[in-house]
């Protein structure tokens, strides 16, 4: 059974979700695919595992990075999982790129090369956002692309970790927009 719970945070409320195992979606207020993944049957309680979540947020908005992550629980195809599990690999206040993504990800599976819009592609379907931080991913050439969350919030997270925001910028078309 799938529950939810709301967090007010500085970006506005946030949307929690997660089965018995663990986390299974955090979605802003206003994101594209707002809740893209939430069953239709859900309840609305608190949790061990929303608690959690919630305490991860506290300590994250405060401003610090948090020692510790809730469980998580990522619905996806091997692909996506693969990709996500990158993702959590980005220190906190640093950014990559798809292609570095990409690249990685070829090396995990031995081939020669991977295709950075295949891997932009399972970023965008991250249903746990914030936590598996697709924020922390920009173009190759610094373009601030591919948020569902708003570019005014991916910056925002992006300042909030102290992210060295020099040579990225906000594309003038694009997916982004």
């Amino acid at each position: 059974m799938t529950v939810t719970g709301h967090y007010t945070s500085p970006l506005g409320e946030i949307l929690l979700a997660a089965d018995e195992r663990g986390l299974t979606g955090l979605w802003l207020e206003g994101q594209k695919s707002d809740p893209a993944g939430l069953p239709a049957a859900h309840e609305e309680r608190r949790t061990p595992i929303l608690a959690e979540a919630a305490r991860w947020l506290d300590v994250y908005f405060s401003g610090q990075e948090p020692d510790f992550l809730p469980p998580l629980h990522p619905h996806g195809s091997e692909f996506q999982l693969a990709v996500w599990e990158l993702l959590l690999q980005i220190p906190y206040g640093q950014t990559t790129t798809y292609g570095a993504l990409a690249r990685q990800l070829a090396a995990r599976r031995g081939l020669s090369r991977m295709s950075a819009q295949a891997v932009g592609g399972a970023v965008g379907h991250n249903r746990i956002s914030v936590m598996i931080p697709c924020h922390r991913v920009v173009g190759t050439n610094g373009s601030l692309t591919g948020y569902a969350g708003g570019l005014d919030k991916k910056i925002r997270l992006l300042e909030l970790e102290h992210a060295d925001m020099t040579g990225l910028f906000i594309p003038q078309r694009g997916t982004a927009l």
